[in-house]
């Protein structure tokens, strides 16, 4: 509990920093506290590194849909796992993963190293915790109707952000994003991936990840969410910066 309340309060001071900004305007400002609020409904689920078990040789990879509570179950235990994750965004009348998914749904994930491919949040979990955790997954947290009332609070809260695909320009190279699911500013970034299709590898940095310190020696600080787009070597912190940046490159438009 103390360690959980810890969190807490480091997310809340780096909040209370980010708001006091005057540079964000007013509708940002909701949906960081959307997005804070959120969390708090999932107890700030994927906010810290649990218990781990072996760690995969392979990368798994995630059809995902920010938007959908079932893959937010999904993404809160890869950050707990503090496992990295190739996403192929499958945003509502997406079109370029979604055929991939066969008529079925997200989320959907492989994982090269066992051969599996699963479907479906619990099934999914249960695989990730048994595969690479050294506790039982959430149970509560991972109960249907939980699922369901978060999930629909949480789309209240943070408004139509990552919901439904834009035209984009797709990148010859998956992007890179830095980030943890509780977030709020992580958050943003992962719904303008989304939006606009874009494939990524999402490197997972709950507090107390063992790869913090790597991220530190090679990004110059502990702030997420940081992008990289090895496509164009722009590298970029703050979450507005990197949702213009990705809207001027990829974005409709866009040379």
């Amino acid at each position: 509990m103390a360690s959980t309340m810890r969190v807490v309060k480091d997310v809340s001071l780096a909040l209370a920093r980010g708001l006091a900004d005057p540079r964000i305007p007013h509708s940002r400002r909701w949906a960081i506290l959307g997005g804070f609020a959120a969390s708090g409904l999932r107890l700030a689920a994927g906010m810290a590194v649990g218990k781990l078990g072996p760690r995969p040789e392979q990368r798994l990879v995630l059809w995902d849909f920010e938007r959908c509570p079932y893959s937010r179950f999904v993404r809160e235990a890869l950050s707990t796992l503090d496992l990295d994750v190739e996403v192929r965004p499958c945003p509502q009348g997406g079109t370029r993963f979604r055929p991939e998914l066969q008529g079925g749904g997200v989320p959907r994930l492989l994982d090269p190293n066992t051969g599996e491919t699963l479907v479906g949040s619990r099934t999914i979990v249960e695989h990730l915790y048994r595969r690479y955790g050294a506790s039982p997954p959430p149970r509560l947290l991972g109960l249907r109707p939980v699922v369901m009332v978060t999930g629909v609070m949480a789309r209240f809260l943070t408004a139509q952000r990552g919901a439904v695909a834009r035209p984009s320009r797709a990148p010859e190279k998956p992007l890179e994003l830095w980030a943890f699911e509780a977030s709020p500013y992580s958050r943003l970034a992962r719904a303008k991936l989304c939006e606009l299709e874009l494939p990524y590898v999402l490197h997972n940095l709950a507090k107390g990840s063992k790869k913090r310190k790597a991220f530190v020696a090679e990004a110059g600080k502990m702030q997420v969410p940081y992008l990289v787009d090895p496509n164009t070597g722009a590298r970029l912190f703050e979450s507005l910066a990197i949702e213009q940046y990705l809207d001027a490159t990829y974005g409709a438009g866009a040379a």
